[in-house]
């Protein structure tokens, strides 16, 4: 296994992990450090295309996983959101007539 391939495994490895524990400023810094890699192997002349090809179609994977959870952390996060103002009006009018 060459080195692009490694570091490709490793990065998806930690931004799997990073995404179970739900770690979105490490799946930021770890997105960008894949962006980085993916270059790399890109452009390295002694790749295995194979594993290349294998190590690219997991990251897809992860990152279809990704965006899921994503947009799931996105509804939840506007659902509080909608709440929390919903709770200051209601203290506003109360106040108004308290």
């Amino acid at each position: 296994m060459n080195s692009s391939v490694q570091r490709l495994q490793e990065t998806g490895l930690a931004l799997r992990d990073a995404l179970v524990q739900q770690d979105w400023s490490a799946i930021g810094e770890l997105d960008l450090q894949c962006r980085i890699v993916i270059d790399a192997a890109m452009v390295e002349v002694d790749r295995d295309e194979e594993q290349l090809r294998d190590s690219m179609q997991d990251l897809v994977g992860l990152y279809r996983d990704l965006v899921a959870a994503c947009q799931t952390e996105r509804q939840r996060l506007a659902s509080e959101l909608i709440q929390l103002n919903q709770s200051q009006q209601g203290a506003k009018v109360y106040q108004l007539f308290g």
